[in-house]
């Protein structure tokens, strides 16, 4: 039977879909890259923000016409939107046959055949504190030389604007032997990089090993031949200790790159937000960190309209942007999401305005990144080589400061042919906006 699987919201949700379609591989189905000829479409939803439910529910009817054009003969829904709003699609979307939880993948096979034979829609809605464990010898679907980790599940943060604890549950990590042994598996099948991800990832290990073992992991993980790169990502600033800033120096194949969210400037509006830090408390540990790894790049995302965000408030998260420098930086505006405390405070700002003042902080951190750029000129750098551009007959790759997807890339000249995966020095040429330009050094 030929399944047709669409992935949808972030990485975490991706490496949910890697585990699905290994699990429904196993199971002995037929994973197509083409809707028209899929018995069986499967939807891994998000429902995060305002514009990820929209997405989700947009492509549920779009798989939907699949049923009616094509030889398709189940739609099943699974993820966030189906956990977090299983009774609304059941009634707003009456072609979805099969409604999968956040945390019930592991019986996907089973519920896909179940569904077919039933003429109502099938339900699978674990509770959200469970944690599936996760198949060690799952691929990536990244199409690159990369593949995502995801070290934890669940989240109990609780910030005001967040619905995630609501889905995903609190906090789980996964055993330190099946991180390796995925790992292991996705380096055997040439994957260069690994990018460890989770709600949280600073607080790995504090559920079942009754501390932060972080650190433990990535020396474990360092060991695997074939990986060069272990990128950290969602590190909340308050969590970052003096033995993960020891553990990044002590190993070369941790990358000097940091995503730490931090969301605001202003004391008033973090404290609104439910965040467990000061303005005060960030810039000293952005301190601390750029002192102790001269060459740390670290990226953060932003909110803009979060609920009694005054203009005073605005102009400090402003000049917090002007003042910490971030090598990388992206912006939201405040979605209002049912079921959070901050959807029911006063004073919720206008969507334009919000719009305003994300544009006014990026147009700020544009001339601070090309700024960052242009300072590269001269430089040789390690480039994981990602593809060829061949109406420019150039290469494409990253650098340990690069995550993919979210930041910039670099364009390399090579009068030698080269493969994805490869790992080359190359001088910097230059840069046009926030990428690079150079060409291989011999």
């Amino acid at each position: 039977m030929n399944i047709y699987f669409v992935s949808l919201g972030c990485d975490k949700n991706l490496v949910d879909s890697e585990m699905m379609i290994a699990s429904l591989k196993k199971a002995g189905f037929t994973i197509i890259d083409e809707a028209d000829d899929a018995d069986v479409i499967v939807v891994n939803t998000c429902c995060f923000i305002g514009d990820a439910k929209e997405e989700s529910i947009n492509t549920l009817l779009s798989m939907a016409e699949y049923k009616i054009s094509g030889k398709c003969i189940m739609l099943a829904a699974a993820g966030c939107l189906a956990q977090r709003y299983h009774e609304e699609i059941k009634q707003e979307i009456p072609e979805v046959d099969l409604i999968i939880g956040t945390t019930s993948y592991e019986e996907l096979a089973d519920d896909i055949k179940k569904a077919i034979l039933e003429e109502f829609t099938v339900e699978n809605l674990k509770s959200i504190d469970y944690l599936p464990m996760p198949l060690t010898d799952r691929d990536s679907l990244t199409g690159g030389c990369y593949a995502y980790l995801k070290i934890a599940e669940g989240c109990n943060k609780c910030c005001t604007y967040c619905i995630i604890p609501k889905v995903r549950g609190k906090y789980r990590s996964v055993p330190m032997e099946n991180l390796v042994a995925q790992a292991e598996h996705l380096a055997e099948n040439g994957i260069k990089e690994i990018i460890l991800v989770a709600q949280e990832t600073t607080l790995y290990g504090t559920d079942l090993y009754g501390h932060k073992a972080l650190p433990e992991l990535l020396s474990k993980l360092s060991e695997i031949e074939g990986i060069l790169w272990i990128r950290l990502l969602y590190c909340y600033p308050e969590e970052i200790n003096d033995e993960l800033i020891e553990t990044i120096k002590r190993l070369p194949k941790v990358c000097n790159y940091l995503d730490i969210p931090v969301q605001h400037g202003s004391d008033d509006i973090l404290k609104r937000m439910g965040r467990r830090t000061t303005k005060e408390e960030i810039m000293a540990i952005v301190e601390k960190l750029r002192s102790q790894i001269p060459d740390i790049i670290l990226r953060t995302t932003l909110i803009t309209g979060f609920p009694g965000e005054t203009e005073q408030d605005f102009n400090e998260l402003k000049e917090f942007v002007k003042e910490l420098r971030f090598d990388r930086l992206g912006v939201f505006t405040y979605s209002q999401e049912e079921d959070t405390p901050a959807a029911d405070m006063e004073n919720q700002i206008d969507d334009k305005l919000k719009e305003e003042r994300r544009d006014e902080i990026m147009t700020i951190q544009q001339e601070i990144a090309f700024e960052k750029s242009e300072s590269y000129t001269g430089v040789d750098m390690h480039v994981m080589i990602e593809g060829y551009l061949p109406e420019d007959d150039i290469y494409i790759g990253r650098t340990y400061m690069d995550a993919p997807e979210v930041d910039g890339y670099v364009f390399v000249k090579s009068d030698n042919e080269l493969m994805s995966g490869d790992y080359v020095i190359v001088e910097i040429t230059g840069s046009n906006e926030y990428d690079l330009i150079g060409e291989i050094v011999d």
